[in-house]
């Protein structure tokens, strides 16, 4: 029984694992518009530095345009000067009431550089679901010694945690193919 608990805080832990990096690669600019490279970007406003998205909207104007509207359109010299200041090499049009982000395409060279980069990331996201496992299995064996558990179920235990890891390995593979499919398209 307390190996079922076990294995559901494992999944639990995985699950997180997983949509973490899901997350982190929306961050990563494929070549396309999207408001999620913005995330990270944080504002000097109001004497804190402070989230984009929780100064302005962040809209889709095409495949490659995004328009930034500050809700205090004194802060756009602010908004502008952050998104400068970010690493994503995007130089933003100041109309005075908004900023425009034109994403430029990839070259072939950035491409292989953006896959390289995601693949790294990837392996990180899968040594922590095994670090995860191994912590489980640790919790597993200690139960067994413990004799809150048995032989039979320790294995059990340990065969459906391999399951686990393995499917939730499947996945970060599944997402990493769509995002470098993503990138080789634009």
């Amino acid at each position: 029984m307390i190996s079922k608990q076990i294995l559901l805080a494992a999944e639990e832990k995985m699950k997180k694992t997983t949509e973490s990096f899901r997350q982190h690669l929306t961050t990563i600019r494929a070549g396309r518009a999207n408001p999620a490279i913005l995330d990270t970007i944080k504002v000097e406003a109001y004497g804190t530095a402070m989230p984009l998205k929780q100064l302005a909207t962040v809209n889709l104007l095409d495949s490659r345009t995004l328009e930034i509207k500050p809700w205090d359109t004194s802060q756009i010299a602010e908004v502008e000067k952050a998104i400068l200041k970010s690493n994503l090499g995007l130089t933003p049009l100041n109309d005075g009431k908004s900023l425009k982000l034109t994403i430029p395409p990839l070259t072939e060279e950035r491409r292989q550089e953006l896959i390289r980069t995601i693949n790294k990331i990837a392996e990180d996201y899968r040594v922590s679901v095994r670090n995860e496992r191994r912590q489980i299995l640790e919790q597993i064996k200690k139960a067994e010694k413990d004799k809150q558990i048995s032989e039979d179920d320790r294995r059990k235990g340990e065969q459906e945690l391999q399951k686990l890891t393995e499917n939730y390995i499947k996945q970060i593979d599944s997402i990493l193919q769509q995002k470098e499919k993503e990138i080789k398209e634009v």
